[in-house]
């Protein structure tokens, strides 16, 4: 006995000095770079227990900005052996609880489209260089706000094998962009959400399936806006809420789409 406890303790001793995966974690980092001019603040999220280089997945904030939640989002992603990296849209890392700067903020970011989706490849080759990360391998998911400029982003002809919109708002491509996406996509939507409008459904779906892109559209019924963010609060009347089961699901949809992609 004495001699197995022995052995244990110097099995233990000889891991944690050599700092072997037994002990690794997710990891996080701060990332700045420049977009026309301003400084963002990224998140980058991965596990260190991963030597190889793996799958990026960009993951773009609600309207908010880049707070909390998108952040907790990438660290999950980190957990699932993704690399993972909460853009930030708007500069200098912000947030906010106010849902008059949340909208100004969001307003600007999405008046010019052009600009939009160059602010997500932006995010996107940041995350592409990082040593952590296989750029042949990039996705990008988003919430709200999020899932709206992912799509832009794959509209704009960005090198994503994936996109997963959760609660965004899916209007149809310009002329000439849907024949630029190169990946799948993935549209998790609340199915009463009063934010979104049926013509824009609608003409997303048409566009869609006349360039036979492959997608999903998944509608979580009772679900309205933000139904993935327990911060939303739990009053549909208000348009937007959290749903415990939908956002389970909608998630899981995201896990299996990844794992027929990128076989993780």
């Amino acid at each position: 006995m004495r001699h197995l406890l022995t052995t244990c303790l110097l099995t233990l001793t000889t891991l944690a000095l050599t700092g072997l995966p037994a002990f690794a974690a997710v990891q996080t980092r701060e990332i700045a770079y420049d977009f026309d001019g301003t400084e963002h603040i990224g998140i980058l999220a991965w596990d260190d227990a991963v030597a190889d280089p793996r799958p990026g997945v960009l993951v773009v904030h609600e309207w908010t900005g880049r707070g909390d939640y998108v952040v907790r989002r990438a660290r999950e992603l980190a957990e699932m052996g993704y690399v993972a990296f909460a853009a930030d849209y708007y500069g200098g890392g912000q947030s906010t609880t106010d849902r008059s700067q949340a909208a100004a903020w969001a307003g600007a970011a999405r008046t010019d489209l052009d600009r939009f989706q160059r602010l997500g490849q932006a995010a996107l080759d940041v995350l592409s260089s990082q040593p952590e990360v296989d750029p042949g391998q990039l996705a990008s998911i988003g919430f709200c706000f999020g899932g709206t400029a992912s799509l832009q982003l794959a509209f704009s002809g960005a090198d994503l094998d994936a996109v997963v919109s959760f609660h965004g708002n899916p209007a149809a491509p310009r002329p000439g962009e849907v024949e630029q996406i190169t990946g799948e996509l993935l549209v998790l939507h609340g199915a009463v959400d009063p934010f979104v409008k049926a013509e824009d459904i609608a003409a997303f779906k048409s566009a869609m399936e006349a360039a036979s892109v492959p997608y999903e559209w998944v509608d979580y019924g009772g679900a309205v806006h933000s139904f993935t963010n327990p911060g939303a609060g739990d009053d549909p009347s208000t348009g937007a809420a959290y749903q415990e089961r939908a956002a389970r699901r909608a998630w899981e949809a995201m896990r299996v789409f990844f794992r027929e992609i990128f076989g993780r």
